[in-house]
């Protein structure tokens, strides 16, 4: 029988509890979960590529299930990466109706690389419908308090950036 192998990609600058969330659903679908960090300098990350790649691996780590999941970084394109990888879906997670009109066009560029990688959108949980990745780094910057939208181990990472 064919493995069902996904790929959740993003920057994880850094990652967050709604990513988190996202990934435990995702694992409940699928054989095995490829972590795709992306290295996209233009997105002028607080974290550097190692540094969420490193991340992704510890917090994937506290992900129960039978799934085997992976943490790999890439350039490039997504779908290039997705082929290298094996995966046969692409995880995207859905907070507002705002990320789907970015993602529905990202979708139809997809599908005109390669047809076969369908996009598969969870709906974040309500709880983190409003955690984003900016907005985090933001609090964080000004002292305010994070730990209601990121885990321990990033509040931490966090606290050292801005204490510099």
């Amino acid at each position: 029988m064919k493995r069902r192998i996904a790929l959740y990609p993003g920057t994880f600058d850094p990652i967050t509890n709604g990513h988190l969330d996202i990934i435990g659903r995702a694992v409940k679908l699928y054989d095995k979960l490829v972590i795709g960090v992306a290295h996209n300098e233009a997105k002028n990350p607080l974290f550097t590529f190692g540094e969420r790649v490193e991340m992704a691996r510890q917090l994937a780590e506290s992900v129960s299930g039978d799934t085997e999941i992976t943490v790999l970084p890439f350039e490039g394109l997504l779908m290039h990466f997705a082929e290298k990888v094996g995966a046969r879906s692409i995880i995207r997670g859905l907070r507002a109706v705002s990320d789907f009109e970015y993602e529905f066009q990202m979708v139809g560029m997809n599908q005109r690389l390669n047809g076969d990688i369908e996009t598969v959108f969870l709906m974040a949980d309500p709880r983190h419908q409003a955690i984003a990745s900016r907005l985090v780094k933001e609090i964080a910057k000004f002292g305010g308090i994070v730990d209601p939208f990121v885990p321990e181990l990033v509040k931490q990472r966090l606290l050292e950036k801005f204490q510099k």
